[in-house]
């Protein structure tokens, strides 16, 4: 069973023909049900197996989502859709008429089964407005294949400690009112998290805020705690990390992920509710969801004031606004998760490209194109099977498995080993642009940021082991260079071997000891992140600091023993004899996609000429200046200058203040002077103001920006 909720304003729907024989009667006309959830349901084969046991699933996902948005009425939609597998129509029947039945407590519509229909739908857009679920009646080996819980090996900062304890405290003050347990405790970038079995919606923060608050004055200071006093979550954690450490607060006790996470109580004085999401306890899906509240704590006022005002800054910063206002990009029901780029964001797209190849081209890479989809058996070679299964797209050709590509490494090493290779050929630098797929609920998509087809800078260097530091400061550089040509100042962190790992422990040492070398010639500052290396190498993370100063891991050099041995990858060395040869993963942009959205954020939509879909906009006082504003427009043309012209019958003022809006970087006016003279007033996109300029000083003016990418 697959299904899609979506909490919304309201849905219309209308039966247009008939998909099936045996299609149910349905009523003629538009349907109208407001302020619902709607519950877009594929019935599965593995579905008919038991009809009444799936119907009463339904009827519990449906009520666990139903709680926690406090929606009173819900809609149950037949949506083919979402699966390629579906159960015959007897059984999708059987299941929604029994699930129907079934939620008692609420007011139940259901839009007729078999039926072609048409409906238009207003999502509410809050964190758990739209949540996907894929479930079965057999979940016993769900249950009993758990994630084991072990100590993080990370470090916290002090920001990361007072979020902590701020976590911590969010949980008593909600158990305090609530009935329930405390599940775990995290970070996850700027903010903490605490997992709770309470269901809470967004207007319960207030009051939340408000307790967590009183709680704060207290100063009640954490305390070492006992093992016999762990309960429930707590229990199960304990008995998976053996030596953890236990704390109480009052009576709350708690066994955390994190070696000392806490900071003294004194030194907490605000806390701040982010959102509020869900989150399945030992990360499975068959087991019990909880409620994760994310928050931030202050020391002291300016703390406070200053999140406020990054958070509103933030919000004029909105690549998903900014991208319709600028007619960048767009998502569409048809392909969740994957941008569709509209002529102003291909822009942009290819600048990027653009860019990175013609760096690419000066250090004498090679740049691939691989396909999308290839057979399963290479991604059984590759440990991707193994490792990324989950995440992956499949689908059957001529009856044999094949997998949508996660990555572009597997295509890259057929590449490799297509040719043979001397010890003279290496380093060999294959580039490729590849489009890759990974699977997400629908529940984290967001934006540019999080989505499930994205265009990676993927890199692959093949050299010899002696070739290795000088290859991975060769990577450092490029990196440094591009980032510096965007204006983003970085952060680095060495990435170590995480607890599923392939391949020799000594291997991975001298793996890791490679990387921190190079990082340390270059004379670059670096942390050690413990754990979070790829399943096939450690690597170093570039982290890149946008204006309003928020933290994104984009680039990355990893270091790669495993894959040329899974591939039997070799080149001819001096000695005439096969020699494996090491392999550097890196990206620059990490992913295209996202990268623009941190652009897009970082620039505000004010982007450098080179990068702007509209350069220049020429804009007429009056009607009779159109012709020469004509002939200006097809002059900027021929010099390949994106140029648009406004040519309505508007007052001057409404014109400018329109392209001021659109974020233009050199507006043009031509009135009866500039038609007289056949020269041009420009006006910057800062406001500053240029009479009499002639066309060819203009153009060369923008040619030299355009080609040294100033920003």
């Amino acid at each position: 069973m697959k299904i899609l909720t979506i909490h919304a304003d309201y849905i219309n729907y209308e039966s247009t023909k008939k998909a099936i024989k045996s299609a149910e009667d349905a009523e003629k006309g538009k349907q109208e049900v407001k302020d619902c959830l709607v519950v877009f349901t594929a019935v599965e084969k593995p579905d008919e197996a038991d009809i009444e046991a799936i119907s009463e699933k339904l009827k519990e996902e449906i009520e666990n989502v139903a709680k926690q948005v406090n929606a009173k009425t819900i809609v149950l939609y037949p949506y083919a859709h979402l699966s390629s597998n579906l159960s015959n129509p007897e059984t999708a029947v059987a299941v929604l008429k029994t699930t129907e039945k079934l939620l008692k407590d609420y007011k139940v519509y259901r839009a007729p089964f078999g039926w072609y229909k048409s409906f238009e739908i207003k999502n509410k857009g809050h964190p758990l407005s739209e949540l996907s679920r894929e479930f079965t009646i057999d979940t016993k080996k769900e249950k009993t294949e758990k994630h084991v819980f072990a100590l993080e090996k990370k470090k916290l900062s002090d920001e990361d400690k007072v979020n902590y304890t701020t976590a911590l405290i969010a949980a008593k003050a909600i158990l305090a009112k609530h009935k329930g347990n405390i599940g775990l405790i995290g970070i996850k970038g700027e903010t903490a998290f605490v997992d709770i079995d309470v269901k809470l919606n967004n207007a319960d923060i207030p009051a939340l805020e408000a307790d967590i608050q009183a709680l704060l004055k207290k100063e009640i200071a954490i305390k070492k705690g006992a093992a016999k006093d762990a309960e429930h979550f707590q229990k199960e954690i304990l008995e998976d990390i053996k030596h953890a450490q236990v704390y109480s607060y009052e009576d709350l006790v708690v066994v955390p992920l994190h070696e000392s996470p806490f900071a003294p109580t004194k030194n907490i004085k605000f806390c701040k509710i982010v959102e509020l999401g869900g989150a399945y306890w030992r990360n499975n899906a068959g087991n019990k969801q909880l409620t994760r509240v994310y928050v931030v704590g202050f020391e002291n006022d300016e703390a406070i004031k200053a999140f406020e005002q990054k958070k509103q800054e933030a919000a004029l910063r909105d690549h998903r606004v900014i991208g319709k206002q600028m007619d960048l990009f767009s998502m569409q029901d048809e392909a969740p998760g994957m941008p569709f780029f509209h002529h102003n964001g291909t822009i942009i797209y290819n600048a990027l490209i653009e860019y990175t190849t013609e760096e690419l081209r000066k250090l004498n890479y090679e740049i691939n194109k691989t396909p999308i989809i290839l057979n399963k058996k290479l991604w059984l070679q590759s440990g991707h099977w193994d490792h990324y299964k989950d995440n992956m797209y499949f689908t059957k050709i001529d009856n044999q498995d094949f997998a949508v590509k996660p990555m572009n490494c597997p295509g890259n090493m057929l590449v490799f080993k297509s040719n043979v290779h001397s010890y003279k050929d290496l380093p060999i630098k294959a580039a490729e642009y590849g489009l890759v797929h990974r699977h997400e609920l629908s529940g984290v998509l967001s934006g540019l940021f999080r989505v499930r087809a994205f265009t990676q800078d993927d890199a692959h260097v093949f050299c010899m082991q002696e070739q290795l530091e000088e290859q991975i400061i060769e990577l450092i550089e490029l990196i440094d260079r591009a980032y510096q040509k965007f204006g983003f100042a970085y952060s680095v962190e060495l990435s170590t071997k995480p607890e599923k790992a392939m391949g020799d422990p000594k291997q991975w040492s001298i793996a890791e000891d490679t990387l921190e070398k190079a990082l340390k010639k270059k004379k670059l500052a670096y942390k050690i992140n413990p754990g979070d290396g790829a399943f096939y190498g450690p690597k170093i993370d570039f982290h890149i600091k946008d204006a309003i100063g928020r933290s994104w891991q984009c680039g990355t050099i990893q270091l790669d023993f495993f894959m040329p041995e899974r591939f039997d990858l070799s080149y001819e060395g001096k000695d005439s004899k096969k020699h494996r040869p090491v392999m550097l993963h890196r990206t620059i942009y990490g992913s295209v996609e996202r990268f623009m959205g941190v652009l897009i954020e970082h620039f505000a939509g004010k982007f450098p000429l080179w990068l702007s879909p509209v350069q220049v906009k020429i804009v007429t006082v009056t009607d009779r200046n159109i012709p020469f504003a004509r002939q200006m427009l097809q002059e900027f043309l021929k010099q390949n200058i994106r140029v648009v012209l406004d040519d309505r019958t508007e007052t001057i003022g409404k014109k400018v203040r329109d392209a001021q809006m659109e974020k233009v970087n050199y507006i043009v006016t031509i009135g009866d002077k500039e038609d007289a003279s056949k020269a041009l007033a420009i006006r910057t996109r800062t406001g500053e103001v240029q009479f009499n300029v002639s066309l060819s000083a203009f153009l060369e003016q923008l040619h030299q920006e355009i080609a040294s990418r100033k920003i």
